[in-house]
């Protein structure tokens, strides 16, 4: 991510460096288990549509499709759930991310749309538009709010992405790759990751601070099965939703496969990271219409930025 607008005086003032460094390196107790899945929620809960999905400040999930589509719902961390939008103009969401002021930014992907959402007052309005985006599918986010859109085209088994700037202004940074997916930023700023679901490849680009990317690497292929959504951890391993395999896997920035976790259904769509120190991973599965959770090792990324905003 871009560290634009990062107050470390605030973080002393207030004692939230101090916080997290706590959280973030204490030991873990011996008696926590650490990557099993539970469910939060009752099966059915959502519709098959489940995808998203992304925690607000104060531990809440998002994810699309809750109770009927379409849907944004809201749950709680003890699994209660509500729906927080409900899009009557044709929109549906898929990817959905928070900056650090709280607003949304979720894929539109019938609609061609990359949206913002007042999380307070849940106004929508258009961010960005465009008739030459596919479906836009996932969105990650910098520090400094800008975002990136990965863009699939299903019928042809391509892709492309793009970047949203802070005023609105849309670029189309790559294109002529494979069925773009799950898209997240390095822990220094510095790398784009872009995943392909079809031919299950996890790239690299090198993240420059304009905004444009160069120097397309591979980081990992997969050998069957589909890749989905991913999120960073704050070490900048890679947690990656594997569609019909039923797991995530754990990818360290240099590509090794470090673990992959069983997530009690068949079609994990996508994973975000929340809980009060950032390490529960929450996952969306298509199986069983619900959210999973299960406990990580380190914090998530999108959980230490969203704290620092406080």
């Amino acid at each position: 991510m871009f560290w634009t607008g990062f107050n470390m005086n605030k973080w002393f003032s207030t004692g939230l460096l101090g916080a997290y460094m706590t959280l973030a390196n204490s030991p873990l107790s011996s008696a926590e288990e650490l990557f099993v899945a539970k469910p939060l929620m009752a099966e059915h809960s959502f519709t098959g549509g489940i995808e998203g999905p992304a925690c607000d400040r104060d531990g809440n999930i998002y994810a699309v499709s809750f109770a009927r589509t379409p849907t944004i719902g809201k749950v709680t961390p003890q699994g209660q759930g509500e729906i927080f939008i409900e899009f009557t103009n044709g929109s549906l969401a898929n990817g959905i991310r928070f900056d650090q002021s709280g607003i949304m930014y979720v894929a539109d992907y019938t609609k061609h749309n990359v949206l913002r959402i007042d999380s307070k007052t849940r106004a929508v309005t258009v961010l960005a538009h465009s008739d030459e985006m596919n479906q836009p599918n996932d969105v990650a986010i910098t520090a400094g709010g800008v975002v990136f859109a990965s863009d699939p085209n299903w019928e042809k088994s391509t892709g492309q992405i793009w970047r949203v700037d802070r005023d609105g202004r849309l670029t189309r940074i790559a294109s002529g790759m494979g069925t773009t997916n799950g898209i997240e930023v390095s822990p220094d700023g510095k790398k784009l990751y872009v995943n392909e679901t079809v031919q299950r490849n996890v790239w690299a680009f090198a993240l420059h601070p304009d905004g444009s990317i160069t120097d397309k690497s591979l980081v990992h292929q997969f050998p069957d099965y589909g890749l989905d959504g991913m999120r960073c951890d704050v070490d900048g391993n890679l947690y990656i939703a594997r569609w019909e395999k039923g797991t995530v896997a754990k990818i360290s920035p240099e590509g090794k496969l470090l673990r992959e976790i069983d997530v009690l259904g068949a079609k994990p769509t996508n994973v975000c990271f929340g809980g009060p120190d950032g390490r529960t991973c929450y996952v969306t599965e298509v199986e069983h219409g619900r959210l999973v959770q299960f406990r990580v090792d380190r914090p998530g990324l999108e959980w230490k930025l969203q704290q620092g905003a406080r």
